[in-house]
């Protein structure tokens, strides 16, 4: 995937123009873990969008090498009325993928983020944290190429947050999809990606990429090591300059 000169503009009817993104010159390599962090009002969920194909760039080009491509959003965004295992289907259905394999998928899915028993509950008999598995579980049952995440764990408590943390950089392990991950939490961009991506306020630039030179896999304990909190630091004043 890559951002080459893209910029976005909104308004420009008399309510004046705002300039979201300018110049945004990116690649997210195949098997890449990359974060964007930044300002509010920076233009990360718009550059989320542009790459999932829901909003068009005002220039530049944006190119996507696959058409395989989940998309979690900032809350689970599930059908009330559906149970787990229907709303898990939910997109590979929208994609007119047979009952049986949809079927088939979802289980996988469900198994996959531990939710396996929990396949005929309805999405308000579950807790914040098990939602939003069943929201990543939706988007595995596509068996994505490209996984787009927009500050998925945002909503949730500090200890549901990092479990669900550790439980996506398994799925990325077994999995093996690029991922591009928005989050305003710099401890949470370092512990996930490969590189972090430091957003400046509006108009959107990029103000500077950092290399996370920390192995896979990672577990919880990694944030008290000396090398996690240099980095951290790094990326926090990265981000102060940009603002």
């Amino acid at each position: 995937m890559s951002f080459a000169g893209v910029g976005k503009r909104f308004g420009g009817n008399g309510s004046g123009e705002v300039v979201a993104l300018d110049g945004i010159d990116l690649e997210v390599r195949r098997g890449e873990f990359v974060a964007v962090v930044g300002p509010s009002g920076c233009g990360k969920s718009t550059l989320l969008r542009l790459a999932a194909g829901l909003d068009s760039a005002t220039s530049g080009s944006v190119a996507v090498q696959t058409d395989s491509v989940g998309f979690i959003f900032q809350d689970a965004t599930l059908l009330p009325w559906r149970k787990v295992l229907r709303n898990v289907e939910l997109c590979a259905e929208l994609r007119a993928i047979g009952r049986t394999e949809r079927r088939t998928r979802a289980t996988r899915a469900l198994t996959a983020v531990g939710l396996a028993d929990f396949a005929g509950k309805l999405p308000g008999q579950l807790s914040g944290g098990m939602r939003m598995r069943v929201s990543l579980a939706r988007a595995l049952a596509l068996e994505p190429e490209l996984m787009l995440l927009d500050e998925p764990f945002g909503a949730l408590d500090e200890i549901t947050r990092l479990g669900m943390q550790e439980e996506l950089l398994r799925l990325y392990r077994d999995n093996a999809f690029t991922a591009l991950f928005i989050t305003h939490s710099v401890s949470e961009a370092v512990f996930l990606a490969s590189r972090v991506v430091v957003m400046s306020a509006r108009p959107g630039r990029i103000h500077e990429v950092i290399d996370i030179d920390l192995p896979y896999p990672r577990t919880r304990d990694l944030r008290y090591e000396p090398a996690f909190t240099a980095l951290a630091a790094q990326v926090s004043a990265s981000l102060k300059e940009a603002s």
